[in-house]
């Protein structure tokens, strides 16, 4: 006999899709409201930022005015964005303008100083931290501290700053170990300008603490034009390199995302996933044996039983199924035929008590109460039709 499954009734618990609308939707107008505002954060920053210290650009941060005026006199500018080209670019004719020092990694770093080392031309680092002009500019180091002014005068001997006078080069600030460098613009007594010959040649290292004199907006203020003209236009060609993320990148700076994370965070996550793994045994101790508690509602038993029989026909348990078909009836045939609960469910003491009591073959009996599991799903409902037929013979009088 088959049980037809009907499908669930809805229940006065179950809500329809007005109220989890009218549940959610705050919700889900915050979080748009959120990806809306990001958006807009996102368009805008990228907006201030294209084109910064691009000499293409002219934008208020870009730097299309100077290269005007470089071609003016007779100097060209050439934009590159790969570290190839930069080094391919250096030479004793050539400005090499490193527009973002520190996005280079430090093997970039080390290329692009060997390239310019012996080039013979002019090197000019526009706001190098200290992770990068140590590579690039063995001998100076970056103070973490900035300048708090922004319009310096010179204070130095360098041709170039004297003849430019007062300048916005506050910003970073850099000491030398070089007795023939040239430290310009001081801010508390730490060069924003520094200058350093080439051991050999006529090459030179310029290090600026500020990009401002090569923006478009500040560029007629004070000697800004006059300062960014020399620096850049004392040979005949000018390669500005803007790092970008189009550069390849060798196989010794493949980085895993790990990599890029700080030793801080790594050491903080540390230390959040022990807390969690002591939260939870301490949530999961044990504070004594288990207590029996009373339902709050009864539930009758043809439910548990239909409820049961519905779980072991999706897990496709019919092994269990008809174990506890037989264990049960077992146990029910053992008082009927004069056995021990205890010994119901051993072969040996059941089966000739209900052969004797049933005149039947003990083999069958064997095979229906203590047989293998059905394979399918037919033959276990012929296994509890032939468990009810066999239970109902044992109680006739």
């Amino acid at each position: 006999m088959t049980t037809e499954v009907m499908p669930p009734a809805a229940t006065s618990a179950s809500r329809t899709p007005r109220q989890v609308w009218t549940r959610t939707r705050g919700i889900a107008l915050a979080v748009a409201v959120l990806l809306a505002g990001a958006i807009v954060i996102a368009l805008a920053r990228s907006d201030a930022q294209r084109g910064s210290l691009d000499p293409r650009s002219t934008a208020p941060q870009g730097s299309r005015a100077i290269a005007e005026l470089l071609a003016d006199r007779q100097v060209s500018t050439r934009v590159v964005t790969t570290l190839e080209a930069a080094r391919a670019a250096a030479a004793p004719d050539t400005t090499l303008l490193v527009a973002a020092p520190d996005l280079l990694t430090t093997r970039q770093q080390n290329l692009l100083r060997s390239a310019t080392t012996a080039s013979g031309g002019r090197t000019v680092l526009v706001a190098a931290g200290s992770s990068s002009v140590e590579r690039l500019a063995p001998g100076v180091t970056a103070d973490p501290a900035t300048s708090l002014e922004s319009t310096l005068e010179p204070r130095c001997d360098f041709p170039a700053a004297r003849r430019a006078g007062a300048a916005d080069t506050g910003g970073l600030r850099y000491t030398s170990t070089h007795l023939d460098a040239d430290e310009c613009y001081p801010s508390q007594r730490l060069a924003s300008l520094i200058r350093v010959p080439a051991a050999s040649g006529d090459g030179d290292t310029v290090v600026l603490g500020a990009p401002d004199i090569l923006h478009n907006d500040r560029l007629g203020d004070h000697g800004n034009a006059s300062l960014a003209l020399q620096l850049l236009g004392s040979r005949p060609h000018l390669v500005w390199y803007l790092p970008s993320l189009s550069d390849v990148t060798t196989p010794d700076d493949e980085r895993g995302f790990f990599d890029l994370l700080p030793s801080g965070w790594l050491w903080g996550t540390l230390q959040l996933f022990i807390a969690a793994a002591l939260a939870a045994l301490w949530r999961a101790r044990r504070l004594g044996p288990l207590v029996p508690e009373r339902l709050p509602v009864a539930i009758r038993a043809s439910e548990t039983v239909e409820g049961r029989a519905r779980l072991y026909r999706a897990a496709g348990a019919r092994d269990r199924a008809a174990a506890a078909l037989r264990s049960t009836t077992r146990s029910r045939l053992a008082p009927l035929a004069g056995v021990p609960l205890a010994q119901a469910h051993t072969p040996e003491k059941l089966l000739p008590a209900l052969s004797s009591h049933l005149h039947g073959d003990g083999r069958s009996l064997h095979a229906l109460l203590f047989g293998p599991p059905p394979h399918d799903d037919a033959a276990l409902i012929a296994l509890a039709d032939q468990l009810d037929a066999l239970e109902r013979e044992v109680r006739r009088p």
